[in-house]
């Protein structure tokens, strides 16, 4: 008699997909696939999935995906070939074009999956061997603004909050989020203390999308009001005292500038309201709320 095989153990992975990183456990199934549940033991997700977690066991079947290198024909059909021929073609197209056009002429553009040694080894290729500094990824595209604020505002590229804040904030302000679609494991966790223990929502976007469906206060602003909005906040806890002296003092560069140009954008409640295009009483709202909250998370 054959002996029986072992069931295949669990392979604990990350979720390839948006930037939650949700914990999943893998089991190898028999036909190159593999069954999907979510690590109950992972802090990001708790053991929950969306629906795009839940279904990344159809996507690693062997037969949908492309196994072999295929190459076009005259006829417009795709063809398999051997490796050798694919980089053969791919390296003609490559030393072609920098003899006609020059270094400037080729460019990459990466994943914002790869890893650091990816991203290492493709831009030796580029800049080394290529001769061009045309190499993009859609890391830089999608992280540089948040690089940048980040370095003005607390000195280094490092976001300062973790996932369990969001259990213990009794606010939580999203700007320009659609979490509910974009992330939507973190926006149940949000929803979940909401539930729990009554945490305010408050949704800032030009934009009424699923995410400002459940919550306590949406703000709908105008497209490019959200500077006008936030130096108005800025203004409103400088003029009720609610700022922190000593934090200002010995951690920021430049506060009184930053709030003379604060009052030249929003000198007042009528000219905010006016400049968001925001219902005068939602902002004092708003205002209301982050001034009398000291647990909030933006």
């Amino acid at each position: 008699m054959n002996a029986l095989q072992p069931a295949p153990s669990p392979v604990r992975t990350t979720c390839p997909y948006c930037g939650v990183g949700c914990g999943v456990m893998a089991t190898p199934d028999a036909g190159g696939g593999a069954l999907i549940a979510g690590d109950a033991d992972h802090p990001a997700n708790l053991g929950r999935l969306c629906s795009k977690g839940t279904a990344l066991g159809d996507t690693i079947g062997l037969d949908t995906r492309l196994l072999h290198p295929r190459m076009r024909t005259a006829d417009g059909d795709l063809a398999r070939v051997t490796w050798e021929v694919a980089l053969d073609r791919v390296a003609d197209g490559f030393r072609d074009t920098l003899e006609r056009h020059g270094p400037q002429a080729v460019a990459f553009y990466l994943s914002g999956q790869l890893l650091t040694e990816d991203y290492y080894a493709a831009n030796k290729l580029a800049k080394g061997y290529l001769g061009t500094a045309n190499v993009d990824t859609n890391s830089r595209l999608c992280m540089s603004s948040s690089v940048a604020g980040h370095k003005r505002a607390f000195g280094a590229d490092t976001v300062p909050g973790c996932y369990e804040d969001l259990d213990a904030a009794d606010l939580i302000v999203l700007v320009g989020s659609n979490a509910a679609w974009c992330h939507p494991v973190l926006y149940r966790r949000m929803q979940a203390a909401r539930a729990a223990r009554g945490t305010k929502i408050v949704v800032i976007d030009p934009r009424r999308t699923a995410t400002a469906e459940d919550v306590d206060l949406f703000l709908p602003l105008a497209h490019g009001a959200d500077v006008h909005l936030f130096c108005g906040l800025l203004l409103h806890l400088a003029d009720t005292g609610a700022l922190d002296a000593g934090f200002i003092r010995d951690h920021t560069d430049g506060f009184a500038q930053a709030l003379a140009q604060a009052r030249s954008l929003a000198p007042d409640p009528d000219a905010l309201a006016a400049a968001t295009g925001l219902d005068a009483g939602d902002i004092a709202r708003f205002f209301a709320l982050f001034r009398g909250t000291e647990r909030t998370v933006t």
